[in-house]
């Protein structure tokens, strides 16, 4: 950064989330040096703006490398200081971009913030033709994102085999696909490999001829494998380590890649998600509530024209969120910043 000249730029814009400790350092070293200059960020994770530290402050940096639950238990006592960080920066940018008005809600509150400073732009998506709803027999859901300890698969399991413990006549017209990535570091925990519990876990409940896998999807056929779809299921959970942080309310890619492809969404009440399915695009739940899953799951099962409705009302939705209007939005955004320099 010291080797940039910064004359002649109008304005700086950041990408903001859960870890993303450079941009938050280039942004606070940008406004020491440069008081009026424009500073703007997308922030993807709010109600904060990156969560944690890139280092602990002594002598709580001295848990760091020692076992679990030390390093943990040492962020959350120097939260406070990071709490600080994040609030000095928000209330001197010029404007913070959230995906929903529940973030741009939560954000402003916990970092202190003027209404004037924030702005709303949906996230916006590719333009994908549109493609038409496969047979309605068998219905099929999909789980799409990484697979991963945390995102509630359990509960998406659990509750599919509550579904045909009360209708087993419904076992014929249902099937479910696991798609996304399955990265290393996470799918291989302590307690061995995530991907083999999950297949003993569909094994015990009886699952295995219903269930189809699409790991490490390449990017190319992700729309193809979405819109071979009914339904989209989203059962995450969030965090109960992060909840002594914050509320996350982002929303998600996942989710995101749904409305661009013109499907539905049964989405768990987590983030931001009640905000992204109010559009009569899809239905939530309350996090954690298997039955509450499984009842959504029933329904979707009985009523093929609802089904049918999500889909519609998701593709205007997509149609109204491609690149090309989100860069419309940002541009007015910018331009809106440095007229108040």
């Amino acid at each position: 950064m010291a080797e940039t000249d910064w004359s002649e730029i109008d304005l700086v814009h950041a990408e903001l989330g859960g870890g993303r400790l450079a941009e938050f350092q280039a942004l606070r070293a940008l406004r020491r040096r440069f008081p009026k200059l424009p500073l703007t960020a997308t922030v993807h994770d709010p109600e904060r703006l990156v969560w944690r530290r890139e280092k602990l402050p002594w002598p709580l940096s001295i848990a760091s490398g020692m076992r679990s639950p030390l390093p943990e238990m040492a962020t959350v006592l120097a939260d406070p200081l990071c709490l600080r960080e994040e609030r000095q920066l928000a209330q001197h940018m010029t404007r913070l971009v959230t995906l929903t008005q529940a973030g741009s809600q939560s954000l402003r509150q916990r970092m202190g913030l003027k209404t004037a400073q924030m702005a709303v732009i949906s996230h916006g998506n590719v333009a994908i033709a549109p493609a038409p709803l496969p047979p309605l027999k068998p219905l099929r859901l999909l789980y799409f994102g990484f697979i991963y300890r945390g995102k509630g698969i359990e509960d998406l399991l659990d509750a599919l085999a509550s579904v045909f413990t009360a209708q087993p006549a419904l076992r014929s017209t249902v099937r479910l696909t696991l798609a996304g990535g399955s990265e290393p570091e996470m799918a291989f925990g302590p307690s061995g490999s995530y991907l083999e519990q999950l297949r003993l876990r569909i094994r015990q409940l009886g699952l295995v001829d219903l269930i189809d896998w699409q790991l490490d999807l390449p990017a190319e056929q992700i729309p193809q494998v979405i819109q071979a779809h009914h339904v989209m299921v989203l059962p995450y959970c969030e965090s109960s380590k992060l909840k002594l942080l914050g509320k996350l309310r982002g929303t998600s890619g996942a989710l995101s890649w749904a409305v661009a492809c013109g499907r539905g969404v049964i989405t768990s009440d987590a983030r931001s998600f009640a905000e992204e399915v109010s559009h009569g695009n899809g239905m939530i739940y309350p996090q954690g509530d298997v039955d509450g899953l499984a009842k959504a799951l029933t329904q979707a099962c009985a009523d093929p024209e609802l089904v049918k409705k999500w889909a519609e009302n998701a593709s205007h939705m997509g149609k109204a969120r491609v690149w090309s209007h989100t860069a419309e939005h940002f541009r007015d955004v910018f331009r809106q910043a440095c007229e108040e320099k």
